[in-house]
């Protein structure tokens, strides 16, 4: 049976699910986020600083993360709040890829098991364990429910049937395309220093800077813009909607993520392609959504109900 709903003022109090063994860490996880911190930091060493490099990570986190991950991964894949055409839906998510949060089948696998059981005991990452649970330890120890295969029979059996992520999945292809993804940022920078008559090791300096820039903190931020909607739009924020569970529309996360911060909105109607149900709720993502409709890219989106929004004033909290 499900662990009740407890309110926000009960943070803390919601024990993490009881398939979760806390003395096993999951290594390849821990070691690829300690990693990619460490790298990030890098941009502190005054030799790996360039304006380019800073506006990549700028860029990046809207393609890459946007439309990476909260477009090709969350809207389009999980739940499919519109379609397009394959050879569109495999680009996005080749960008969702290059963020490294795993391969797509399993971050749908994750994301529909909490929209199942959002902010009870089975929800594998609620902010009602803790802030810091949520926003990112519940990847670090292992938890069985979201192992072998039964996850992927239960939640994403619909994602596997196309052979594209059943690779992803099965073969080297998933981090060739994120080191592939190295070498073409390293790679562009050097070539475009040498195109501006630069030395190779000032072309190499500035290939370096690009990457540590355009890439690891790029990545790390996209991190914890995702997170984020786990942790922050969990437990801070306004409620539109009675939901059953505690999430929020937070203006805060809404803004670094291009929309994913209307997260109440998300959880009243999962599947519509839009977050954003009034106008001060600019949902970016969206727009491009939108865009791919008028030029005959998107199909069936899926729209927020009318009925739904005219409802939701009497249900409005802080």
């Amino acid at each position: 049976m499900s662990t009740p709903i407890v309110t926000p003022s009960a943070r803390g109090c919601l024990l993490p699910p009881a398939s979760v063994d806390r003395h096993r860490v999951v290594w390849p996880y821990a070691i690829t986020v300690g990693l990619y911190h460490l790298l990030a930091l890098l941009a502190l060493i005054p030799w790996l600083f360039s304006w380019t490099g800073v506006v990549l990570m700028f860029v990046g986190v809207y393609v890459a993360g946007g439309l990476g991950i909260n477009l090709g991964y969350h809207r389009l894949l999980t739940h499919r709040g519109f379609a397009c055409p394959k050879w569109l839906e495999h680009s996005f998510v080749v960008i969702g890829v290059c963020c490294m949060q795993d391969a797509p089948a399993r971050w749908v696998a994750v994301h529909r098991r909490h929209h199942e059981h959002a902010d009870r005991r089975e929800d594998p990452h609620s902010p009602l364990v803790s802030f810091f649970w949520a926003h990112f330890a519940w990847m670090l120890v292992e938890n069985r429910d979201l192992t072998g295969l039964g996850i992927y029979e239960r939640y994403a059996k619909d994602i596997l049937r196309d052979p594209f992520y059943r690779r992803l999945e099965r073969t080297l292809l998933y981090p060739a395309i994120i080191l592939g993804s190295w070498v073409v940022f390293f790679l562009g920078g050097v070539a475009a220093g040498l195109a501006l008559g630069e030395s190779m090791a000032e072309a190499a300096q500035f290939g370096a800077s690009v990457l540590v820039w355009g890439v690891f903190v790029r990545t790390v931020a996209v991190w914890h813009i995702t997170w984020s909607v786990n942790s922050a739009a969990h437990l801070w924020g306004y409620r539109s909607y009675e939901t059953g569970e505690q999430s929020r529309n937070n203006w805060v996360v809404a803004l670094l993520s291009s929309g994913e911060g209307w997260h109440n909105n998300h959880h009243a109607q999962p599947r519509a392609a839009s977050h954003g149900h009034r106008a001060a709720e600019i949902d970016l993502i969206f727009s491009v959504v939108w865009m791919l409709e008028v030029v005959g890219l998107a199909w069936d989106v899926v729209r927020p109900n009318p009925k739904l929004i005219a409802g939701s004033a009497r249900h409005r909290t802080p």
